[in-house]
């Protein structure tokens, strides 16, 4: 039988700290080879546009596969997570996924955060208002002792209610403020989490120090990062070479005029595996460029379809009943 796993029961199952904890692990069987993934495709769709976006990640060790796949049309993401067994071709789950790849996303960044960001980082800034700005501001609470940060979005009264909302969520001070340089002057790790195509902030106003998480574009031509703040990065970290190369215009648009600096870009889960080094001084910027990659969904489906099992959540569905 297949396990329906649906949308509120994931947000029963699912805390900031499950997700960090199966991004790592997951991270580290992607370095060693325990776990691989196929980076994201997407067909873009006829008859008044939209897309189906897709990518899967096997996890060798634990004996799970899992596919991402997800539509974009008029304005609204439907987002699912069909979970494998290898040892069987079972199809175990069937994961309702937008609160999912809310975790794993900000997750991801947590973990970026936590072996990149200074360890003394204390404010933060946050560029965006959305579902994902709040996963993001959580997670790097979650690995760095935060004590204040600011928040900007273009709508005043969404980064009011996000200020007043996340305060009470991080029990820390959230700003909102009127500029994204009054937001990120100064402080210590910078996310962004916008639908922008463009730069969102001016990169001269990065401090000695910072960490930057960049979550927004995933397409060629969008990116929220300006010349200025690339060329101030002096570690960059991916998630997949790969899928950045066809997708994270904050490093396409940039490197077109000097492709050599792809050389210097690295995978995170090289960095959590300790496979290669990343902030080796206090005054560096540090960037993680983040597009989403299916390891995290398998990573962290595994963790919700054991925990639903255990807790007699969800619904069992008939799927393949015929085959012996």
């Amino acid at each position: 039988m297949t396990l329906h796993i649906s949308e509120a029961e994931v947000r029963q199952i699912l805390t900031m700290p499950i997700a960090l904890e199966a991004v790592e692990d997951i991270s580290r069987k992607q370095a060693t080879g325990r776990a691989v993934l196929h980076a994201r495709r997407r067909f873009e769709l006829p008859e008044g546009g939209g897309f189906f976006h897709y990518m899967a990640a096997m996890d060798t060790e634990s004996g799970y596969i899992a596919m991402k796949q997800y539509t974009y049309v008029k304005g609204t993401l439907r987002f699912l997570v069909p979970l494998y067994e290898i040892a069987t071709g079972a199809l175990l789950a069937l994961i309702e996924a937008d609160f999912l790849g809310q975790q794993r996303t900000g997750a991801a960044s947590g973990v970026a955060t936590k072996f990149l960001a200074r360890h003394d980082a204390r404010t933060a800034a946050i560029i965006g208002t959305g579902a994902q700005a709040k996963t993001q501001l959580e997670a790097v609470a979650a690995v760095r002792e935060v004590i204040s940060a600011r928040v900007y979005g273009r709508d005043r009264e969404r980064r009011r209610a996000f200020g007043e909302e996340m305060s009470k969520r991080l029990g820390i001070p959230v700003q909102p403020v009127e500029s994204a340089s009054e937001a990120v002057r100064g402080a210590d790790i910078i996310n962004t989490a916008t639908t922008s195509a463009k730069p969102v902030f001016d990169g001269r106003d990065i401090a000695d120090g910072a960490h930057i998480n960049a979550i927004g574009a995933n397409h060629a031509h969008k990116r929220e990062l300006d010349d200025a703040a690339i060329s101030r990065a002096e570690i960059v970290f991916v998630d997949s070479l790969e899928q950045s190369q066809q997708e994270a215009g904050d490093l396409i648009i940039p490197f077109r005029t000097e492709p050599q600096k792809w050389r210097s870009v690295k995978e995170l889960h090289q960095l959590v595996a300790a496979q290669v080094t990343g902030r080796t001084s206090e005054k560096q910027i540090t960037l993680f460029k983040s597009n989403g990659i299916a390891a995290w969904d398998l990573g962290v489906a595994e963790r919700i379809y054991a925990l639903a099992r255990e807790r007699r959540l969800g619904r069992d569905l008939a799927f393949f009943s015929s085959v012996k």
